[in-house]
C-alpha cells in the first residue's frame, strides 16, 4: 500500500472517529506528507530513530516546539492507527516524548503601576468617570473583561455592596466590592451613565458613547491608551488587572482557596 494510499485512510478514520475540524486534519495532512517526502521510503519502515533524525532535520530550519508537539502527536495517531490496523507491528513512536513548551509568563503590574493606571482617567469627563469605574471594578473584582462588559444594570447592588457575576458555564458567584470601587461607581451612575444612555433603554451597565454595551476589543484599546497615559512600558492583556487582583490578594497573605473561588474558578 502506497503512502498516500495510508495517509488518506487515517485521515478518513481520524474524522470518524474523533469528529477533528477540517484545519487539524490539513495540518495532518500536510504534515504526513513532507514526512513522507523527505523519508522518501514506504511510511510501514520507519523507526523511532528515523523520526527522532526528521526531527533533528525540521529543527534546522527554527521549528518551534509548538509545530514539533503538533508534528508527534500527528505521527502518534498515524501510527497507532497502522497498528492496531495490523499494517505493522510496532510503533515507532512509543517511545518519544513531546518538547518542553516555553511557557509564557504573565505581564505582571506592582501596586505603584495599578495605582498609576487607575489614577489615569480624566475624572473631569463623562467618559473618565466611566473608565474609572470599569478599571476600579475590573481590579477590585479581579473579574474577566468579558465578565465586566456584560454586567447588566441589576448585577450591581451599592446599598448592599456586592455584585453579582455570571462566569464562565453561567456560574454564578457573589462579589464583595471595595470602598473605593462603589464610590467610583455611584459616581458613574449619577453623572456619566444617563448621559451616555441617551434616553435609551438598557440593561447594560457599562456603556459605550452610542448608549450600547461596551465590546472587548473596545475596552481593551482603553486599557492600552491608559497605560500610555501612565507610563506603564509593559504589553498588557485583557487578563493583566484579573492576574494582579490575585497577586496582591496573595502577596498580602489571603488564603489561596478563597482567591480561586473569588476568581471564579473551579479548582
Amino acid at each position: 500500500m502506497d503512502n498516500s494510499t495510508l495517509i488518506n485512510q487515517f485521515l478518513d478514520h481520524y474524522w470518524l472517529s474523533s469528529g477533528a475540524s477540517q484545519n487539524t486534519l490539513s495540518a495532518y495532512r500536510s504534515d504526513l506528507k513532507l514526512f513522507a517526502n523527505w523519508f522518501d521510503q514506504p511510511l510501514t519502515n520507519v523507526s523511532d530513530q528515523t523520526i527522532k533524525n526528521y526531527f533533528e532535520h525540521r529543527q534546522l530550519n527554527s521549528m518551534s516546539t509548538a509545530t514539533q508537539a503538533r508534528i508527534l502527536t500527528c505521527l502518534r495517531a498515524f501510527y497507532l492507527h497502522l497498528l492496531t490496523s495490523k499494517i505493522i507491528n510496532q510503533d515507532p513512536t512509543a517511545k518519544l516524548h513531546h518538547p518542553k513548551q516555553a511557557q509564557k509568563l504573565p505581564i505582571f503590574l506592582n501596586i505603584d503601576e495599578v495605582d498609576q493606571l487607575l489614577s489615569a482617567p480624566d475624572q473631569k469627563t463623562i467618559f473618565g468617570q466611566r473608565d474609572r469605574a470599569m478599571l476600579e471594578l475590573l481590579y477590585s473584582c479581579g473579574l474577566r473583561v468579558s465578565e465586566l462588559i456584560n454586567l447588566s444594570y441589576h448585577n450591581i447592588n451599592l446599598n448592599e455592596e456586592y455584585i453579582r457575576i455570571h462566569g464562565k458555564g453561567n456560574k454564578e458567584r457573589v462579589l464583595p466590592m471595595g470602598e473605593v470601587a462603589m464610590d467610583h461607581l455611584a459616581n458613574y451612575e449619577k453623572n456619566a451613565r444617563p448621559y451616555l444612555l441617551k434616553n435609551g433603554q438598557t440593561d447594560g451597565y457599562f456603556l459605550s458613547n452610542r448608549g450600547t454595551s461596551m465590546s472587548r476589543q473596545n475596552f481593551f484599546y482603553i486599557i492600552k491608551a491608559y497605560a500610555l497615559k501612565a507610563g506603564i512600558d509593559k504589553s498588557l492583556s485583557p487578563h493583566t488587572l484579573r492576574h494582579a487582583f490575585a497577586t496582591h490578594l496573595v502577596q498580602q497573605g489571603a488564603d489561596l482557596r478563597s482567591v480561586q473561588l473569588m476568581l471564579g474558578h473551579s479548582d
